[in-house]
């Protein structure tokens, strides 16, 4: 089994938005590096994943200078950054292709937009054949507008309906404290 960490989208274009300040997890660097290290100690792969959007004029658009990876999270010369303009991190980028040429099999997604990007990924993850591992807690969100009307969804009911969504269909869901466990426990 070899495995890949995808980091997706903990840049700095999310930081920009207004809606930062109802974000789940301001401390999601922090939370990912502790990931990237626990990768790296394994040998593990770790890709960055970016996303943007070109020409649009808005904080993804790589003119404006926020589609760079926060602060404290710093790819190495062999991690390889790829930049996407879908939700997931495959169909826009050469993600299958590099990760077929390292060999991996299984994938842990962590990153910003819980229910939209890193859920998105783990799915078509999943449908292309790889083992994916996805990080609840190494991935933040915000209330979302309810289909409908009414209260917006919490952070907790959006982790619950991705965690319900994803678990034993398209992923194991575990969080950051049971990955790091569960390593220590094979040790």
């Amino acid at each position: 089994m070899t495995t890949a960490l995808l980091v997706i989208d903990v840049q700095e274009s999310f930081r920009q938005r207004d809606s930062w300040a109802e974000i789940s997890a301001p401390d999601i660097a922090e939370r990912i590096t502790r990931l990237v290290a626990h990768a790296r100690d394994r040998g593990d792969t770790v890709v960055w994943v970016l996303h943007t959007e070109p020409g649009t004029g808005t904080v993804f658009d790589p003119e404006l200078g926020h589609v760079r990876l926060l602060p404290g999270l710093d790819p190495r010369d062999d991690e390889p950054v790829v930049h996407k303009t879908s939700h997931n991190a495959f169909t826009s980028t050469d993600l299958g292709e590099r990760l077929t040429a390292r060999g991996v099999t299984d994938v842990m997604v962590t990153g910003i937009r819980t229910e939209q990007c890193c859920e998105t990924t783990a799915r078509v993850a999943s449908d292309l054949g790889y083992g994916v591992t996805f990080v609840l807690d190494a991935t933040a969100t915000q209330p979302l507008p309810r289909f409908g009307g009414g209260e917006p969804l919490t952070v907790e009911e959006v982790l619950e309906r991705t965690a319900s969504a994803l678990q034993g269909r398209f992923a194991e869901v575990v969080s950051i404290d049971q990955l790091l466990g569960a390593a220590a426990v094979a040790r």
